[in-house]
Formats: C-alpha cells, structure tokens, sequence
C-alpha cells in the first residue's frame, strides 16, 4: 500500500486533482483496481495537505436483470469508514437484450458516465474518482492512435461544465502489477465481473499486445507513457 499512496499523492499534487474540503466519490466495480483506489483513498485522508471526504459509489449494470451481491465491498466500507451507495441500473439489459449491440463498450462506456455523473451529484460530491492506471493510460493511447487514427488520452483531471462535476483518475502513475500486488498482500475483496464481453474487447487484444511488445523490449510502455505525459495534450 505504501507504494500505491505515494505514486497516488505524487499524481493529485502534480494534476491538482484535490481541492480542500473536497467530496469525493470514488467509483467502485467492483474490480481489483477500483478496490484498491478505494482503499487507498481512504487511507491517504490521514496524511493528505487537503481535507477531503470519500463516498464509495458503486453502479450495479444488472447483467441478465440480476441484482450483483456487492456485499463484500459493503464490508470493506464499514472497516474503511466509507459511506457505501449501489445504484442499481438496466445498462446490462439494454445494451445486451434491448440493443443487442455488436460493439456493446463503447454505448456501455457513455452510458455509465452519464450515470455516475448524475449519481455523484445526488451526493452532493463534486469529484468522482476512477481507477484507471498507468497500463490503462498505455492501453488508451495506442487505441486511440490505431482505431481511429488521433494522437490523445483521457486527462488525469477533467471538469465537466455541464454537470458540473470533475473526473479525476488518482492511480494514472500506478502500474496494474502495483495494483495487484496491493490487492493480494491486504487481501481486499474483489467482485468478478458477469459482463458478457469481460475478457473479449478490443481494450484486451491491446493489452496483450502491449505485453508482448514489453516483454521483448523492457521500458516500452514506460517510453509511451512519457511521451504522452511531455506532449501536453489532453490535460497531460
């Protein structure tokens, strides 16, 4: 865990990503990454320079209109003394049954958004967290450049004008074997996702990928992974 805060408060103090007095709500899955953001956000209130409250906000997809038992992330909010919210949705029927979508992540993508963005301010928390990470930023960024031909990311810190809401994505220095080594060494609960394209998108082809790519040249993500931070776009 030690790791993890300090890649997570060096990456809130370079992005600016924490104003005092700050409501956070932190976007939970359920996933091994969303765990650890949780945990570790919680544990960094102790020693942050700015006071900023944490919220645990979790948005159950109700794949096959089946309400997900998230009742292990509920334990892990009592012991981390988090307020725990489940919003339950229709995104898994209607994208999956309704729409039948052949390409279901990218509506799915837009339609969670829409959805923790509007329950974010229903608790009255300004700032909403995602864990997305180091490899996830690598992963985005080569996508971006061979599925549609555009140099750019998602920003460490964005401000939603229009809800008025700012995303904010503490573990972007934070590589996914960080993440998981924190997982397993303080045993945090994980709830596997029943999503019916979990493990078969195109975000997991360029994972793999990318991995053979930096077995055969050690430093290569770390390599994108700066070039994308000095070019300055997209928040960067």
């Amino acid at each position: 865990m030690k790791r993890i805060l300090s890649l997570m408060r060096a990456a809130c103090q370079e992005y600016d990503m924490i104003e005092e007095n700050d409501r956070i709500a932190v976007c939970v899955s359920g996933g091994k990454d969303s765990v650890v953001l949780l945990a570790a956000m919680a544990e960094m209130r102790r020693f942050y320079p700015k006071h900023y409250e944490v919220e645990a906000l979790t948005l159950d997809p109700c794949f096959g209109g089946v309400e997900t038992d998230y009742s292990a992330i509920s334990i892990l909010c009592q012991e981390l003394e988090v307020p725990y919210t489940i919003k339950r949705t229709r995104l898994g029927q209607i994208i999956f049954e309704e729409r039948q979508e052949t390409n279901p992540c990218s509506l799915c993508a837009r339609m969670r958004r829409a959805c923790l963005h509007d329950a974010a301010k229903e608790l009255s928390c300004g700032t909403l967290a995602l864990g997305h990470h180091n490899d996830d930023v690598v992963q985005t960024f080569m996508m971006n450049l061979f599925n549609e031909g555009r140099v750019g990311c998602f920003s460490p810190k964005t401000h939603l004008s229009r809800k008025d809401v700012t995303v904010i994505r503490p573990l972007i220095f934070a590589e996914e074997r960080d993440i998981v080594g924190c997982r397993n060494r303080l045993n945090l609960p994980v709830v596997k996702s029943k999503c019916p394209a979990d493990g078969n998108t195109s975000r997991a082809d360029f994972r793999d990928m990318l991995n053979e790519m930096e077995r055969n040249d050690r430093g290569l993500k770390n390599r994108i992974f700066g070039a994308l931070k000095r070019s300055g776009i997209d928040g960067w």
